[in-house]
């Protein structure tokens, strides 16, 4: 690892929440790994060999592969948490693919040896437990959402969801990544984006999208960003800034073992 671990560690909000001899006990086995727009973390039926924890600005999203060729995003993780196997024993298949939305930084740690260490770390074993229950929370929600709710009110809930991660009103995304996490049409995510460019909410440019009002975006968004929102900040301690931003996980651990038990 680099000289200046602690200040990677510092970039992932989950590393930062756990107490100092937790860390200590994941830096020797922590790698940091660069990653561009487009890269797979893991594919779909890959055993997952290794746990990631972007830094910074980096955004993976999970995504579930259609027979007609569609990929709908199921999960969105950044800076706030963890990809792969986060409670697995060990490497297993995916189920998904996991795939580089904002390229970044991670650090990585292999599957097994981050089971080990959580055999012999209550703290970190709870907090990798509460911060899967968030995770399987946000796939819920979103099964809800795509079932539910118009392509405008999805669409509003997920430029949200990133700017919660990169704490910025200039989202880095396309309308062609865009349309694929949704899983829509282009001309369909097109008609929703004028819709709320028009309305003043956002405006639309070549490669991104950039926030004009939130609470606007909020008000036209369905529920469900405020309910998985509101879940990370029961289980997790989550902390938004006055903007929206996720800028820290308050501990919630302590020596004698799990405050928290996902059900």
């Amino acid at each position: 690892m680099p000289s200046d671990v602690d200040a990677l560690l510092s970039g992932n909000l989950l590393l930062s929440a756990l107490r100092l001899p937790d860390q200590a006990l994941l830096k020797p086995h922590l790698e940091l790994k660069e990653y561009a727009r487009g890269d797979a973390l893991f594919e779909a039926g890959e055993d997952v060999g290794f746990i990631s924890f972007p830094l910074g600005q980096c955004v993976a999203a999970l995504v579930i592969g259609l027979q007609d060729g569609r990929a709908v995003e199921t999960a969105t993780v950044g800076h706030e948490g963890a990809i792969g196997g986060v409670v697995s024993q060990g490497a297993l298949p995916a189920f998904s693919r996991a795939v580089i939305q904002v390229p970044g930084s991670v650090l990585r740690i292999e599957a097994a040896v981050l089971q080990q260490i959580k055999q012999a770390s209550p703290g970190l074993r709870n907090l990798m437990t509460r911060y899967s229950d968030c995770l399987l929370a946000q796939v819920l929600q979103s099964v809800a959402c795509n079932a539910s709710h118009t392509i405008e009110a999805r669409c509003a809930r997920w430029l949200l969801s990133l700017q919660d991660r990169l704490g910025t009103d200039v989202l880095p995304i396309t309308h062609e990544v865009l349309a694929e996490l949704l899983g829509v049409q282009r001309s369909y995510l097109s008609r929703a984006l004028r819709m709320l460019q028009q309305q003043g909410l956002i405006q639309v440019r070549r490669g991104r999208i950039i926030i004009v009002s939130r609470s606007a975006v909020e008000g036209t968004a369905c529920e469900c960003h405020g309910a998985v929102k509101r879940h990370y900040e029961t289980v997790l301690g989550a902390v938004y800034s006055a903007s929206g931003a996720l800028v820290s996980l308050r501990s919630m651990t302590n020596d004698d073992g799990p405050l928290y038990q996902a059900v």
